[in-house]
């Protein structure tokens, strides 16, 4: 079941990379939260698939301990990170999508630092100024990418956005392109020699990548549907 899906998914983005005249590498994190060990397990053997995105991070801990054993699995922290669990963060997730502040990265710095490691962060950006999800503003964008060029365990990825709910996944495609406009200014004109946009999930994913998302957050359309 999940590598009919997976080849599906796969499918589909090769067909909007098309569609757009994309070349650049797209890639699918299979956001796997609130889904067994077993789940990952099964969809690694059957599709060979790496790259896993959770959002909880006493889950996502225990799922990065077990999964040792499979070095080539890589773990993403797609979910915001409260100051006071940063303390937790050591050598488990090989990318985190969700600095939203200079004060969490002033502190994930202080802590990767005591490890010596340099950890790859994107920041998430709440371009839409939607008072239900995290990030940045896009006026804040430069002061917070500022900061992690010159953090020194701190690698500065990216950046990362969730839309707001709409009714017609369309209405998003705005939203989207506005945070290619955004990603591409954070390069041209500060330097910032980023490579990863992450935006996109089931609903919408296609339509991100057809506005120039470099990964995709799929869930529900991989997984199925969760039991809350």
């Amino acid at each position: 079941m999940f590598k009919d899906r997976f080849d599906s998914i796969v499918k589909g983005i090769n067909e909007a990379k098309a569609r757009a005249g994309i070349t650049h590498e797209v890639t699918l994190v299979a956001v796997s939260k609130r889904f067994p060990l077993d789940d990952i397990k099964n969809a690694y053997a059957t599709t060979g698939h790496t790259v896993y995105g959770e959002n909880r991070i006493q889950e996502a801990l225990d799922k990065a301990a077990e999964l040792k054993s499979q070095p080539d699995i890589d773990i993403h922290f797609i979910g915001h990170i409260q100051t006071n669990k940063v303390k937790y963060l050591k050598d488990n997730f090989s990318l985190i999508h969700s600095v939203d502040s200079v004060r969490l990265a002033e502190l994930m710095q202080v802590q990767f630092e005591k490890i010596d490691r340099v950890q790859d962060v994107l920041v998430q950006v709440n371009i839409a100024d939607d008072e239900n999800k995290s990030g940045v503003g896009a006026e804040g964008i430069f002061e917070i990418c500022d900061y992690l060029m010159q953090a020194k365990n701190l690698n500065l990825r990216g950046l990362m956005m969730m839309p707001p709910l709409v009714d017609d996944v369309e209405d998003n495609r705005v939203y989207f392109a506005g945070m290619k406009k955004l990603f591409d200014k954070c390069n041209d004109i500060k330097g910032y020699n980023m490579d990863t946009l992450s935006m996109g999930m089931s609903g919408d994913h296609l339509i991100a990548v057809e506005e120039g998302s470099t990964m995709v957050r799929v869930g529900t359309a991989l997984f199925g549907q969760r039991d809350y």
